[in-house]
């Protein structure tokens, strides 16, 4: 059986190549902000950012227990299933996918990777999709349907929070904020319950109509007293995977500014959030603020 250091080693996964990068921007010096980049996206060309994060101890756990066949679920440009059709790919791991929606004419980049690592596709209508969001455990229906484990959408499970704690464990710098964009909410669930009480998490909902994320937050941290995190709802552009010229060009300002690649789903809609509300004066003066990179650069592709 690997261990987790042999896993990572078998995969490639270099931990410490995630490392924090300062940010230049007008905005920042006229609201004496300090922003950092936690670049998590350098972890692994494929399996980027809280991708490996979220799976590192949820296939830690399958492979403890002895299963080959890794299922999971996600849309036709899913970070998700694609870094774990790598990873099945790579460890010789049999995977299948439920993606939402009918099967396109023509694949997507991502379709196309899945394929070529091995994933089993089956491609369900949108309600079908939504009935599979109700199981969580790794042992739930659709694992004893297909002889298999079970990870949720976006591997919302508490696994994924000791990986995602790790994340906070990796930053030396003092800082007062760390932000991130929100998927599923898993991600700053780990992180929220990792930070230090006079720390804060703020995330950014990729999502239109993202208000279920506090109350699955909330189930996965089973938290007492005040939080310690909150989300933020306003920058979600349309909707998810959506965006405008506007940030269109926000990327292409940001990226030749700070020569660090984002993509629209998630980090642009992030950091053009969080630049905005430091530039509408939500943040104290001499702050120091952590973005946190969560990489899935390859669901921009075309």
């Amino acid at each position: 059986m690997l261990d987790i250091l042999e896993i990572e080693s078998e995969l490639g996964i270099n931990t410490k190549a995630a490392i924090i990068e300062p940010v230049q921007h007008p905005v920042l010096a006229y609201n004496g902000i300090h922003l950092h980049i936690k670049r998590d996206d350098l972890l692994h060309p494929v399996i980027s950012g809280n991708k490996w994060r979220k799976l590192k101890y949820t296939l830690l756990h399958a492979l403890t227990e002895g299963h080959k066949h890794l299922i999971s679920m996600g849309g036709a440009y899913s970070n998700h299933l694609h870094a774990l059709a790598y990873v099945g790919h790579k460890l010789n791991l049999k995977t299948t996918g439920f993606i939402r929606g009918e099967q396109p004419i023509v694949d997507n980049p991502t379709l196309t990777d899945l394929k070529k690592w091995g994933m089993n596709l089956e491609f369900i209508t949108r309600g079908a999709f939504r009935d599979l969001r109700k199981y969580r455990n790794h042992d739930a229906e659709p694992a004893k349907k297909y002889n298999g484990f079970w990870i949720a959408e976006g591997c919302a499970n508490h696994d994924a929070l000791c990986g995602v704690a790790e994340i906070v464990k990796e930053i030396e710098l003092d800082f007062d904020i760390l932000t991130l964009a929100c998927g599923t909410g898993t991600t700053l669930a780990g992180i929220a319950k990792t930070l230090p009480a006079s720390k804060k998490v703020l995330g950014f909902s990729a999502l239109k109509g993202g208000g279920f994320l506090e109350k699955d937050i909330n189930k996965l941290l089973h938290m007492k007293g005040m939080p310690n995190w909150t989300v933020n709802f306003d920058y979600h552009f349309g909707g998810f995977a959506k965006t405008t010229d506007e940030l269109t060009s926000f990327i292409e300002e940001f990226q030749s500014q700070n020569n660090i690649p984002l993509e629209r789903l998630y980090n642009a809609k992030m950091l053009y959030g969080l630049l905005d509300l430091i530039k509408n004066g939500r943040f104290k003066k001499d702050h120091t603020i952590i973005a946190i990179h969560t990489g899935g650069l390859q669901g921009d592709r075309k």
